[in-house]
């Protein structure tokens, strides 16, 4: 009987309390921003793991760790470069800890897999390790964002730079998934509108530490060009065993198609001396970028700032300013601040978010030179893509059906 009292009193003191009560919980239920990367695979060094989640933290630092009065929440995850993997832990994230948005998905098929998941239980992503323009194409989705580049951007920078000089024949090396497929296919595109021909391919699989083969292929092939269409430290594998193997000496070119100053210092500038790749963002381009590559660095104790970093700490400023704008963290009044916003930080410069959720904002072309101003100056910006170059129309963006 006693017990039913207490009860009874907790029961109507709790009634009269609840909106009170309510209104705390709701202050103090987080804003929980999930980066789920390759943390110990081939990416993990320089796209994605521990520099990635570092960057959205420091991004989440800087805005003062509060949004709405609510507390910043960051969590990470490895999704070992398997769309299963990364499916489920983007589900448990939705459905157990009510994850807001979530970030960094390096590897296209990853992407691609959680990007649907994620739309389909209305909650935003923002891709910044994946390539594949598919993701604002025909897989595209209403929360699916790609922030920073895409393999179409990748292909109208170094592609029309190396055929324009005059690699007319290509041969592709290719990561065996979609990003290396989509990669091959855009860079062929812009290989053969400008008048060049392709030879031949080999698929390679994910993490081949051995591309002895790949490269007598290609060498065979009497290609003037042999086109990576790899990343991470496939690419840096197959250069140092293309460089092996006489391939520059002997009078070919290689093209890193999606490759990043990570890659160089991996490499050293002897042998990537005279490679020409596309980035995002350049750390020593200008004072804003020089001071963002330097407060990363001291907050990471020297993870490299490359371009895919840099891009994770703007979406999470740009994330964290929708959600403020919006006064809620609804995804679908979040996204539409995101698709209003400009985006003008040390990153993108008068940036903007159409609505097939590609993130337009201009690219630029490097090329390897010897370090001048420290360890991570080891390129030099050689020429500015715009936009408007560096990407499709929306109109011819591939078929992204919320806008076609």
């Amino acid at each position: 009987m006693k017990f039913k009292t207490y009860l009874g009193a907790t029961v109507a003191m709790f009634g009269l309390s609840a909106g009170a009560a309510m209104a705390q919980q709701a202050a103090n239920t987080p804003i929980t921003i999930g980066v789920l990367g390759d943390m110990s695979g081939v990416y993990s060094g320089d796209f994605s793991g521990e520099g990635a989640v570092q960057a959205v933290q420091m991004a989440v630092r800087d805005f003062g760790g509060k949004v709405l009065g609510r507390p910043i929440v960051v969590i990470s995850a490895d999704h070992q470069n398997k769309p299963d993997v990364g499916s489920a832990i983007a589900r448990q994230w939705i459905d157990e800890d009510h994850v807001d948005m979530i970030a960094d998905l390096t590897n296209s098929a990853v992407a691609i897999a959680v990007q649907k998941l994620a739309s389909e239980k209305h909650v935003i992503t923002m891709t910044t390790g994946g390539a594949a323009a598919e993701l604002t194409g025909k897989d595209c989705t209403p929360y699916g964002i790609h922030y920073g580049y895409d393999t179409n951007a990748l292909a109208n920078g170094t592609a029309t730079a190396v055929v324009q000089n005059g690699g007319k024949t290509w041969y592709f090396i290719t990561a065996d998934y979609a990003f290396g497929h989509a990669l091959q296919n855009s860079t062929a595109a812009v290989v053969t509108r400008l008048g060049g021909k392709v030879i031949g391919a080999s698929d390679v699989p994910l993490g081949t530490t051995d591309f002895s083969s790949y490269i007598l292929q290609a060498q065979s092939s009497g290609a003037q060009v042999i086109g990576l269409a790899n990343a991470g430290e496939d690419t840096v594998n197959s250069i140092k065993q293309a460089h092996e193997f006489g391939v520059t000496s002997g009078g070919q070119q290689l093209a890193g198609l999606l490759m990043n100053i990570a890659d160089v210092q991996a490499l050293g500038t002897d042998v990537a001396k005279g490679l020409e790749f596309t980035v995002g963002w350049y750390w020593n381009m200008d004072p804003a970028s020089r001071k963002w590559e330097a407060e990363y660095e001291a907050y990471t104790h020297g993870a490299a700032p490359t371009f895919t970093r840099a891009a994770d700490y703007s979406l999470t400023m740009a994330y964290l300013e929708a959600v403020k704008a919006a006064g809620t963290d609804n995804p679908d009044a979040v996204r539409a601040e995101l698709g209003k916003m400009k985006i003008n930080d040390f990153f993108a410069k008068g940036g903007y978010i159409r609505p097939d959720g590609l993130l337009m904002h201009d690219m630029y072309l490097l090329k390897v030179q010897q370090p001048k101003d420290g360890k991570w100056d080891v390129a030099k910006v050689v020429a500015t893509i715009p936009a408007d170059v560096a990407y499709p129309s929306l109109k011819n963006d591939g078929g992204c059906p919320l806008v076609n």
